[in-house]
């Protein structure tokens, strides 16, 4: 996913750059409201920022002769919402830029935008409909992470259509060629994010039920889903 150092033009590079700061801005703020009203939520902060970097500096080689990983951003957009996932996912596209030459620092506006906006947003939304038609809690999650991992792989096709489109059939043809390279190989990795995401979220409901509570996830006294886990979404 991580789309390469200088591979994008520069105006796209410096207009998807533009697009990813507003998002980052205001997840810095809702961050700090979240450390400096909740000292106690950082261990959970941090888990999350290192299940997404672990996750997505995964790389697995694709039939189709690419490379994918898994994202690891619905986790934290379940918990602590998509803007405060902003800035996680900046931070870990920063190091893995400058640490591990994944993507780069001239197209890390445009993988903030698919990873760390784009694909929080779409899962978190998904996950909260979900809750919403009081579908179990880990189906909900199990669902929010598969469409999380996806569409930051929707988006990026996109992104690499609108810089390098067909000579022939143009955008859309171009949009197609890149989503049927990366679906091959990312829809089996969604699923199995997903489920990973399922197993985390089991072990966070059994060792830090007290803050799921405080963040929504679990309802206090709330009922109980068919996994015998307690469950509702504010």
């Amino acid at each position: 996913m991580h789309i390469a150092e200088g591979y994008l033009p520069p105006l796209h590079a410096a207009a998807w750059g533009v697009a990813s700061a507003p998002f980052v801005v205001h997840g810095v703020r809702a961050l700090t409201r979240e450390v400096k009203a909740n000292p106690e939520s950082t261990l959970l902060l941090g888990a999350s920022g290192a299940f997404t970097f672990v996750l997505s500096a995964l790389k697995i080689p694709s039939v189709t002769g690419s490379c994918s990983h898994p994202t690891g951003t619905g986790l934290g957009a379940i918990l602590f919402r998509p803007p405060i996932m902003a800035v996680l996912g900046t931070i870990t596209l920063l190091f893995q830029a400058l640490l591990l030459a994944h993507g780069g620092l001239t197209t890390l506006g445009a993988n903030i935008f698919s990873m760390a906006i784009a694909g929080p947003w779409a899962g978190f939304g998904v996950y909260w409909l979900l809750r919403r038609f009081d579908v179990p809690l880990m189906v909900s999650v199990f669902f929010g992470a598969f469409v999380a991992d996806l569409v930051t792989y929707c988006v990026t096709s996109v992104q690499l259509a609108l810089a390098f489109p067909d000579p022939s059939s143009g955008f859309l043809g171009a949009l197609g060629k890149f989503g049927s390279i990366f679906a091959v190989t990312q829809i089996p990795l969604a699923v199995s994010e997903g489920l990973l995401t399922v197993l985390v979220m089991r072990l966070l409901v059994k060792s830090s039920k007290g803050e799921l509570t405080r963040l929504g996830v679990l309802l206090q006294g709330g009922r109980k889903s068919d996994t015998t886990t307690e469950a509702a979404v504010r």
